[in-house]
């Protein structure tokens, strides 16, 4: 099974890694400097808030400008709205918005912040690379992540990590102010940095293991809608195998959508443990691939 360059870039890994990481861990120590300067509790949750529901808000707008898609109509792409068509036929869903993006990056994601505003961008390089039967098998899939509001709850997730840390964190301040003659506050001020980043820690493990999960979720509910399993497969180990001749430069741009994209901006063979695992917002190849496997079987070895 081919190796992608994801696989062997290591620097690329760790940027996006770093970022994403990152992300929430800005929205902690803001809340703990914010808390710091005797800013209002309350005031502090809602500007973090505020800053989530924007983003949620806003997530289709923002993928599409990252990417640079463009919405497509019937006239623009008809074999592709009738491709879509059919399977929200199939699954009795209202019909997402259609965007093409102009990248060599075999892929595919879905955005927005209710199933009226959704969208399901794929890119030139996913419709030049793939046959009929693989590219329905995608299309079902990001479908999946729209019928099931999967940016919403990943949305909420990503939240429900930050206020625990808030959480903790306010009640450790509150103890610390409680006792103003206690001498060691700089001690208890590390303190509560290292259990608050302690807590987002886990939290963003916990976040990774959804995501995981929701893409397995959206590879089966793509299975079953299709009926086509193997065709599925096909697509996954052939965008794999492409993306070893993707330049950089194109790879980069994927990155900012790469945790909703239908295939993982990083992978590599792996046996499902391991630090790399855990951090991954996509399963293995290889558990998808068994997965799909374990169905077609199911179906009769379509």
């Amino acid at each position: 099974m081919a190796r992608t360059r994801f696989g062997t870039d290591r620097g690329l890994t760790a940027r996006m890694v770093g970022t994403l990481f990152g992300l929430g861990l800005m929205y902690v120590i803001l809340g703990g400097l914010l808390l710091a300067l005797g800013f209002n509790g309350f005031l502090v949750l809602g500007l973090i808030g505020g800053l989530f529901f924007a983003q949620w808000w806003f997530s289709d707008s923002l993928a599409l400008s990252s990417m640079r898609a463009h919405e497509v109509t019937l006239e623009q792409a008809p074999q592709l709205h009738a491709m879509v068509d059919r399977l929200c036929a199939s699954a009795d869903m209202e019909k997402p918005r259609i965007a093409i993006a102009d990248s060599d990056v075999p892929n595919a994601f879905a955005t927005g912040r209710t199933t009226k505003r959704s969208v399901v961008v794929v890119t030139t390089g996913l419709l030049r690379r793939l046959d009929q039967e693989e590219l329905e098998g995608v299309l079902a899939h990001e479908l999946s992540h729209v019928a099931h509001r999967d940016v919403l709850v990943m949305t909420i997730a990503s939240f429900t990590a930050i206020l625990a840390g808030f959480m903790v964190r306010s009640a450790m301040w509150g103890s610390m102010m409680r006792d103003r003659r206690d001498n060691n506050t700089a001690l208890i001020f590390f303190a509560v940095m290292a259990v608050s980043i302690l807590v987002y820690a886990i939290s963003w493990l916990l976040i990774r293991a959804l995501s995981r999960y929701r893409e397995m979720g959206a590879d089966r509910g793509a299975a079953y809608m299709t009926g086509k399993p193997s065709a599925l497969a096909s697509a996954l180990q052939k965008i794999s195998g492409e993306m070893a001749s993707i330049p950089n430069a194109d790879l980069r741009r994927m990155e900012s959508v790469s945790a909703f994209a239908f295939a993982p901006a990083f992978s590599k063979r792996s046996n499902g443990f391991g630090l790399e695992s855990l951090m991954s917002t996509h399963p293995s190849l290889e558990k998808r691939l068994a997965q799909l496997a374990k169905i077609s079987t199911d179906l009769g070895g379509r």
